[in-house]
């Protein structure tokens, strides 16, 4: 895996999160809170497990920092608007760490504790695939929620983004 790729998928992060945040906008606060069968239940819940995950446990261990003991499903925002704002601000980050990211890290362990306190070391370019891979799951638990409320969502695919970059629409 190289920088180029990694580039791509925090490109896609942001881009995605700002498509489906235009849906969730309109989101009424009843849907957006409502048990929808979803693993974190609502897409309120799961958005907040995308917050924890992305944001507050995985992006202070790819900076070598302690990140917090949290359960996976807090939740860090309860207002709607304020959740949203957090996501695709949020997501910029990662664009901007792998500007400065060490490529030679890639070839080695990320040392890390676990959001129970436990010691882990995991292939370091692998884990950071999984942060992108894990948030286009949820994205898509999202819309697969939404979907089912009647709400119209946004092609997700990355193909899309890459077709938008191009100005092929």
């Amino acid at each position: 895996m190289d920088l180029k790729t990694f580039e791509l998928l925090a490109r896609y992060n942001v881009w995605s999160t700002q498509k489906l945040n235009q849906v969730l906008r309109n989101v009424s606060n009843d849907d957006f809170n409502a048990d929808c069968g979803l693993y974190f239940k609502s897409i309120a819940g799961t958005l907040n497990h995308l917050l924890v995950g992305e944001h507050y446990l995985w992006f202070p261990r790819f900076l070598a920092k302690p990140s917090p003991i949290l359960k996976l499903n807090t939740i860090i925002e309860n207002d709607k608007d304020k959740l949203i704002f957090q996501l695709e601000d949020k997501a910029c980050n990662w664009i901007n760490f792998l500007k400065c990211v060490d490529i030679e890290k890639f070839k080695y362990d990320l040392q890390y504790k676990t959001s129970t306190g436990k010691e882990m070391s995991l292939p370091y370019a692998e884990t950071l695939l999984h942060v992108f891979n894990h948030g286009t799951h949820h994205r898509g638990q999202v819309t697969a929620a939404l979907t089912s409320m009647g709400y119209d969502c946004p092609e997700l695919d990355l193909v899309y983004m890459l077709i938008e970059e191009n100005h092929h629409i």
